[in-house]
């Protein structure tokens, strides 16, 4: 395994997130973006091989040639163990995110979800997952969750912390199997009922459809497969319902808004965390009462 690092300012290591994560396919397995500082940034990618970095490097640098990335070779260890005890808690209004290793010692009374580290993206330290927890709480505190669906549901935490928050049930996709397996299993740990991740691309399933419409939605993936969902996620959402959507570096935000709003949905708010920013819509229409 091998980590491909670069610092610099905000635009081109945007550009460089850009490039990397929308090649196809991409040498990169990960990539990620974000402030390393008040006057710098970072962007982080991980390959396989070292062809793959390499290929990486030269992806970076042409997309923005005044980034200098570095490629270093990861050690084989026990990384699970290793990023538990660097992950501390996740604090997100009343949310709490942890791993069994610090959850225990939390305070009473907060929502807490069991999230250990794997290999599904989601722990909950990720600005885009902070988010959408703390868009979640603002719904919690308007009206009830209901019907929960999450789209690239990564490790199910999104979903499950709407179910503990007291959403009436929950489905999420994800369109890699790995993610599917860990969210199943996540739920199961935290004692949840009524949820279901599915093994799907897109929205428009049959299984999807069925379940709809849904209370309260999650769309945390990337800009251009949000625009394109728009449609779906516009019909699949309940009259008064709200869509929460991430994934978005800050630039990224207005032409996700643009698509959403064209649809006939109010926006709402947005909410910056980390370099990411998390959308907020509300779908025209009597919305469930407030528990």
């Amino acid at each position: 395994m091998y980590q491909i690092s670069a610092k610099g300012a905000r635009t081109p290591i945007e550009l460089a997130w850009d490039a990397l994560a929308w090649a196809d396919p991409s040498p990169a397995g990960a990539v990620d973006a974000k402030e390393d500082s008040r006057t710098s940034w970072r962007l982080d990618a991980f390959a396989e091989t070292l062809e793959d970095a390499e290929a990486c490097v030269a992806i970076i640098e042409e997309a923005a040639p005044d980034l200098v990335a570095r490629i270093e070779q990861v050690i084989e260890r026990d990384w699970v163990t290793l990023s538990l005890e660097g992950l501390p808690p996740v604090k997100a209004g009343p949310f709490i995110v942890a791993g069994s290793h610090a959850l225990a010692r939390q305070s009473p009374g907060k929502i807490s979800v069991l999230i250990e580290a794997g290999p599904a993206f989601g722990t909950g330290h990720h600005g885009t997952t902070l988010g959408c927890l703390l868009a979640l709480d603002e719904v919690r505190r308007r009206r009830s969750i209901g019907k929960v669906l999450d789209l690239g549901t990564g490790s199910g935490v999104l979903a499950i912390a709407a179910l503990k928050a007291g959403a009436s049930s929950a489905i999420g996709t994800d369109i890699d199997l790995d993610s599917v397996l860990v969210a199943n299993e996540n739920a199961r740990k935290n004692h949840v009922s009524g949820f279901t991740a599915l093994h799907v691309t897109g929205a428009n399933t049959p299984r999807i459809r069925q379940g709809g419409p849904y209370d309260t939605v999650f769309a945390n993936i990337l800009m251009r497969p949000l625009i394109g969902l728009a449609p779906d996620i516009a019909s699949l959402t309940a009259p008064g319902g709200t869509i929460i959507l991430s994934g978005l570096l800050h630039h990224q935000a207005p032409p996700v808004r643009n698509a959403f709003a064209s649809r006939g949905l109010d926006f709402q708010t947005r909410i910056r965390e980390d370099g990411w920013s998390t959308l907020v819509f509300r779908k025209p229409g009597q919305a469930l009462q407030a528990q």
